[in-house]
């Protein structure tokens, strides 16, 4: 035990305990478990709590392990805790609510403390219940013996529509059905724990549950240690092992995770445990089927994928077989998967398992498939497709909760779940009705007041524990042949006081779990550290592997390095016209003319905006306003852009990198806000974009210097390049058309476009010379900025990316022309009118190749249109 956190050889008493400011304990409502007491609702209810009151134990080491300022620290904690998510981009995303989707994770400061002995009882129940439950999914889709006998209604199955009828008969590969399932429990108030519900099909927490144990252990480490916690790691490395185990390849299996996508609500989760598990994160446009087999798309071509673990719902993995409108999966995937090619985890055709009305059938099933009792009891449940169970429940909806028994379909529609005791007598009789209606779609179970646990209300004038009703999801996952064990923890949903829900949706947050353990966990500690052990010839293989890019993240990855270009291109650009328009020097007509065509040609200013030639201060105004505006061209839309492109790769980049791309928008449109007079001030402006300046240097930065070096990265910085060789070009070009660059302030301003004024003037000092310009800004080979080192980079990275091309393909580092110094005279070179031909032919030649070549890396990257055998075998 590291000696910095001791633990206490007995737990302390509450006199020694430093009280809440209000010198006393909160009790939880009536009728609820007091998680911080250990007291039933019935012991509860009597007790009047001051300082004196005994806390649970566990609860008392807890609170005694907040070091010598105690109830002090917390309100500091609680700001650290939402920093730390909002820094790490922790979000949850709410369909409803289109103006503020990406919400931040809600977490709570206080974990909830299970003790061993009641762990105990927990993992032997859920590890019993999915023994059941997969046992009762092999029957389904094998021998029917359950329906023939009458033990399981058919409605409840095969009326189900998430009922697969294509997997029948299919056996799953590896042998078993279930590789990860989710149970809500409940404390009732007794004490006891109950099911709630179970989840099957696609469960999700298992990322979230993650970065609250990270983020809430972070500022308790003190009691993390002392108090023995179970660790997390061990058990989601027996998952991948387990999953490589049982398919076709063994251990070389290549295992990725299906996601819908970044708009989905729990995306967030799914890259951070993508890139916690290391398996590829991918949508169905990722992946193809040949010949009844699974491939990701990759920029090496097809590479084999053999298990899939599945965050798409079954109703939308195949669009073949399942819902055609859909988008999100992968045709000829069930098709693969009878073939025995591809483990799928979970199975398809899990979704009927979730019906709460399948709860009330379990016990009778256990007794029947198992030969035991359930050992972990869930709520009474009626199904009202049975008359006698619609007249038993119809009288006491009031003290009950109504549910769905079927999912949204195509065929039939679905409702939200209605809490009883919140409901009017009026609305009571209204569901009554609706379940006379149709009787088959309604489950009522029976309303179970959750335990409290003691949460923390961070405020500065009244700062308390306030008790909060809570909904634990546990997750068992397979660690072999119809084999499985606990994830030691869980994610603790807090409920909405107004929906009466454990819903993340609807005003609910969570809550991070700990397991306590008996004994110092020596062996969980060492389980987590990197192993000394012998390289084996199979093990040393594996660092050869490279890792795989996506045609997807490759084609985000590109655009990322342009948007990154672009708002840094777009920031400089619009605070040199600002410097120029009111500095010291009178801007000449030559500079006026230039400006504005840069303004209008990168989106700084509206189509209709006067010219500064002709209204300087309407221009000036309009570009200001315009900076924050994120549906035109300017600013801060590059930024959202940047963002964009950004959230769609949370599982490549580091969360330093995701928080500097978050914060550079959130604080550019935050100053941008600001501006709400009007007249608003070109020094505010000017502020605002040299801070943003300062943001995407880190940025940039992040991409150098913390990024993989593989053909993704490689893109990220080909979009960026021809990003910058097209807009430098371009603003040059303009710049000799329209004469700007003769006078000091328009050479100044190339020099500022280019970033180059301090190289520039440390090698020629003050000159303004053409030829100096044009050596140093388009053909230098050691300026980050020329045009000449822009080219020499795009052509050493399309050269390395040729390589994986397909033979007889063009190889697109020869499009461009690199300069030699022998060039130098004839780019100086101007006619009779004082036109530079041959600069402006090599300007044009940059701009187009540039644009050719963004065209020809989309079709050959990021789309694969070759055929390699039919999409569907026969």
């Amino acid at each position: 035990m590291n000696s910095e956190f001791p633990s206490p050889s007995i737990s302390p008493s509450p006199d020694a305990l430093a009280l809440p400011a209000t010198g006393r304990f909160p009790v939880a409502d009536a009728g609820h478990y007091d998680e911080l007491h250990a007291r039933s609702a019935a012991q509860g209810a009597s007790v009047s709590v001051d300082g004196n009151v005994p806390l649970a134990p566990a609860w008392a080491q807890f609170f005694n392990q907040l070091g010598d300022e105690g109830w002090n620290t917390l309100n500091r904690r609680s700001a650290l805790l939402t920093r730390q998510l909002r820094d790490n981009g922790v979000t949850y995303n709410v369909y409803a609510d289109e103006i503020n989707m990406q919400r931040p994770w809600p977490l709570d400061l206080f974990p909830l403390l299970i003790t061993s002995e009641d762990w105990r009882r927990i993992e032997a129940g859920v590890l019993q219940r999915v023994r059941l439950l997969d046992t009762v999914m092999g029957d389904v889709y094998g021998e029917r013996r359950l329906l023939k006998d009458g033990l399981l209604p058919a409605a409840l199955v095969q009326g189900h529509p998430e009922y697969l009828r294509s997997m029948h008969g299919a056996p799953p590969v590896g042998g078993m059905h279930l590789h990860i399932a989710a149970f809500d429990l409940a404390r009732g108030p007794n004490g006891h724990w109950w099911v709630v519900s179970q989840r099957t099909q696609a469960p999700s927490g298992l990322g979230y549950l993650l970065e609250n144990r990270l983020a809430v252990s972070s500022q308790f480490p003190r009691a993390f240690q002392a108090m023995n916690v179970r660790r997390l790691a061990a058990t989601y490395r027996s998952l991948i092992e387990n999953l490589k185990r049982l398919s076709s390849a063994g251990a070389d299996s290549h295992i990725a995770m299906l996601t819908p996508g970044p708009n989905n609500e729990t995306y967030f989760e799914q890259s951070y445990l993508a890139r916690y598990l290391g398996v590829t994160l991918v949508t169905g446009g990722d992946l193809t089927v040949r010949n009844e087999r699974l491939y990701l798309k990759t920029l090496g071509g097809l590479q084999p994928v053999h298990c899939l673990i599945k965050r798409v719902d079954d109703a939308f993995i195949d669009p073949l077989e399942m819902r055609p409108d859909s988008r999100l999966g992968v045709p000829g995937l069930l098709q693969a998967v009878r073939a025995g090619n591809v483990l799928l985890a979970n199975s398809p055709g899990a979704g009927f398992l979730e019906s709460s009305a399948l709860l009330g059938f379990l016990p009778s099933l256990a007794r029947h498939l198992l030969g035991e009792e359930l050992k972990l009891p869930a709520l009474h449940t009626w199904w009202c497709g049975e008359p006698a169970a619609m007249r038993e429940v119809l009288p006491k909806l009031d003290r009950c909760v109504i549910k769905a028994t079927y999912p949204w379909s195509l065929s039939r529609g679905t409702f939200q779940a209605g809490v009883g005791r919140l409901m009017s007598p009026r609305v009571l009789e209204s569901w009554a009705e609706s379940i006379k209606r149709a009787p088959d779609e309604h489950t009522v179970q029976a309303y179970l007041p959750p335990s409290q646990m003691p949460t923390w209300r961070a405020d500065h004038q009244a700062p308390a524990i306030v008790p909060r009703s809570a909904i634990l999801r546990v997750f068992a996952v397979s660690d072999g042949v119809r084999s499985w064990q606990v994830l030691p923890g869980g994610m603790t949903r807090l409920v909405s006081a107004s929906a009466g829900l454990a819903s993340m949706a609807m005003g609910g947050s969570s809550a991070d779990t700990w397991v306590l353990n008996d004994e110092p966990l020596y062996e969980d500690l060492e389980a987590d550290q990197p192993s000394l052990v012998a390289m084996t010839p199979s093990a040393t293989a594996l660092v050869q592997r490279e890792r795989l890019v996506t045609s997807r993240a490759a084609e985000n990855l590109y655009w990322l390095g342009r948007y990154t270009e672009r708002a840094e291109n777009s920031a400089r650009l619009a605070r040199i016209i600002l410097q120029a328009l009111d500095g010291d020097e009178e801007p000449s007509y030559p500079l006026l003319m230039w400006l504005g065509q840069l303004a209008e040609s990168a989106g700084l200013v509206p189509e209709d905006t006067p010219s500064p030639l002709d209204d300087r201060y309407a221009f000036e105004n309009a570009l200001i306003r315009s900076l924050g505006d994120t549906q035109t061209p300017s600013v801060g839309y590059t930024l959202h852009a940047l963002r964009q492109a950004g959230s769609t790769l949370r599982e490549r980049l580091s969360p330093e990198h995701w928080s500097l791309i978050k914060e550079a928008e959130e604080s550019f449109l935050a100053d941008c806000g600001e501006w709400t007079g009007s007249h608003p001030s070109s020094s505010d402006a000017l502020r605002a974009l040299v801070r943003c300046g300062k943001s995407l240097a880190g940025i940039t930065g992040a991409q150098n210097d913390s990024m993989w070096r593989d053909d993704g990265w490689r893109l990220l910085i080909v979009g960026r390049q021809i990003e910058r060789l097209t807009h430098l070009a371009d603003a040059l070009s303009k710049g000799f058309y329209t004469n700007a660059v003769h006078d000091a302030a328009g050479f100044g301003v190339v020099l500022e476009l280019f970033d180059s004024s301090i190289s520039f003037h440390s090698r020629y000092q003050r000159s303004r010379a053409i030829a100096a310009l044009i050596e140093h800004v388009v053909m230098n080979h050691q300026n980050p900025r020329s045009l000449g080192w822009v080219t020499l980079e795009l052509n050493t990275l399309l050269s390395h990316l040729h390589r994986h091309d397909v033979a007889n393909l063009e190889d697109l580092s020869l499009l461009l022309r690199p300069l030699s110094p022998e060039d130098l005279p004839r780019l100086c070179e101007a006619n009779e009118i004082g036109d530079f031909t041959h600069l402006q032919a090599h300007l044009a030649h940059c701009i187009g190749t540039g644009t050719g070549l963004s065209r020809e890396i989309s079709l050959r990257h990021f789309t694969h249109t070759g055929v390699a055998g039919r999409s569907v075998g026969a």
